[in-house]
């Protein structure tokens, strides 16, 4: 007997334990919440703040309802009171905390209401708006909460309410209405994924066709530029026309230079269009020193005096899965950024700095040029969203950020206006086993 008793404990903690991976692996598979979702959790954390005693008041004084309870109330004020803060939270405490705000400040807290109001018509609205709040946000965190938050209200209520109730027709004819708005959320979402994905394609393509037709004009002019250097005189000691040759010769170096420059901006061009439609994921190991080597040589610089202000140092190299190519459309739309930064500002240099000794190996991009307003900083790489505004498509940042975040690394920027911008690109150490 005391036997059979042991093994029903350990056969108990064994699904315990089953649960908690399973709880874990399903966190750590929800993606790390971008600055549009924590500006939504700011905003839904102050409605919270103000809403939970206000409601309170309303509904137990003004328009007394069958159930109110306080407690809960506070505890959910207390939940959102640190939303304004969360983005200084590491990546994986911003999970949690998404995850575990919205389980209980949504889904949890008004269908216990709901259920303990016995289905009354002002919770029965309640709890509808609730879910339609709930899956505004991303539909994999959303049905996590919705699915955590419901069945942990329902034990709550068989615990302090009267467990028939649940099987009530009030109860269950909620069910298909609340799925329904669900499932037309979820499709609406879909759709404007769709479309955000269309317009990225058709940019993309639009990218690659410009490109492309530039081609052609600019073979042209270099072709004869080439020529007309064969047809002029070479500058004989002591002309006359030695000072118009030499004029000539410098404005036809000038033009070949500016066409190379067109042609290396075309190759960047095309790059960022390949990636737009491009199978993120990682499929070599990639050596950091390597690849900005490699952009450095293919930047088209305006001259040696630019190319002079950018500043290489490498700490200690380290290798990341990912892409190469990938990984150099990533580092020239950075160099692009912090060049046209310093261009704006008149003044300012780059450092890059390849930082493998870390627990976590980083490449920093530093340039002291105009920097960033803070008002902006939270926007930088949200898709189309360009920073001054109409100074290009606002695709360079948001898909850096999508390809950076495909391989499990972090990028994030620290900026001051009229100072600097550092954009920290975060890699986890590549864990050993077979090469991929």
């Amino acid at each position: 007997m005391i036997r059979h008793k042991y093994n029903m404990r350990e056969q108990l903690l064994q699904q315990w334990k089953r649960w908690q991976r399973g709880l874990v692996q399903s966190l750590l598979r929800i993606h790390d919440p971008g600055d549009h979702t924590m500006s939504r959790v700011m905003l839904l954390g102050l409605s919270g703040t103000i809403g939970m005693p206000l409601y309170y008041l309303i509904w137990h004084y003004s328009f007394p309802q069958a159930y109110e309870n306080l407690v809960l109330r506070t505890i959910g004020v207390m939940i959102c009171l640190p939303a304004p803060f969360v983005r200084r939270l590491p990546a994986g405490w911003r999970k949690v905390y998404l995850v575990a705000g919205l389980t209980y400040v949504l889904p949890f807290f008004f269908t216990f209401m709901f259920l303990m109001n016995h289905a009354s018509a002002v919770w029965t609205q309640s709890l509808l708006v609730a879910l339609i709040v709930l899956f505004h946000f991303d539909i994999h965190i959303a049905t996590f909460a919705y699915v955590g938050g419901t069945l942990l209200a329902c034990v709550a209520f068989w615990v302090f309410g009267d467990v028939a109730f649940l099987l009530d027709t009030a109860v269950l004819q909620q069910l298909p209405i609340h799925w329904f708005a669900i499932a037309v959320l979820s499709v609406a979402k879909v759709g404007r994924n769709v479309l955000a994905q269309e317009k990225l394609a058709g940019l993309g393509a639009g990218l690659a066709s410009v490109a492309h037709e530039l081609r052609t004009p600019l073979t042209s002019v270099d072709a004869n530029v080439r020529g007309l250097k064969r047809l002029l005189p070479a500058p004989a000691s002591g002309s006359d026309g030695d000072s118009e040759r030499a004029g000539m010769r410098e404005a036809l170096a000038r033009i070949q230079f500016e066409v190379r420059h067109m042609n290396h901006m075309i190759d960047l061009f095309l790059l960022s269009a390949s990636a737009v439609n491009q199978n993120l994921r990682p499929d070599a190991m990639v050596s950091m020193a390597t690849v900005v080597e490699s952009v450095i040589r293919r930047y088209p610089f305006v001259g040696d005096a630019q190319q002079q202000t950018v500043v290489v140092e490498v700490r200690d190299d380290f290798r990341f899965a990912g892409q190469t190519e990938l990984s150099v459309v990533i580092l020239l739309n950075l160099l692009r950024n912090a060049l046209k930064a310093i261009q704006r500002a008149g003044k300012g240099r780059v450092r890059i700095i390849v930082d493998g000794a870390r627990a976590r190996p980083r490449l920093l991009f530093i340039d002291t040029g105009c920097g960033i307003a803070a008002r902006h900083l939270p926007l930088i790489f949200r898709r189309f969203y360009s920073y001054p505004a109409h100074n290009g498509s606002g695709i360079g940042l948001a898909l850096c950020k999508d390809i950076v975040e495909a391989w499990g690394a972090t990028i994030r920027c620290v900026a001051r206006e009229s100072a600097y911008a550092i954009f920290i690109l975060e890699f986890p150490r590549p864990a050993s086993g077979p090469s991929l």
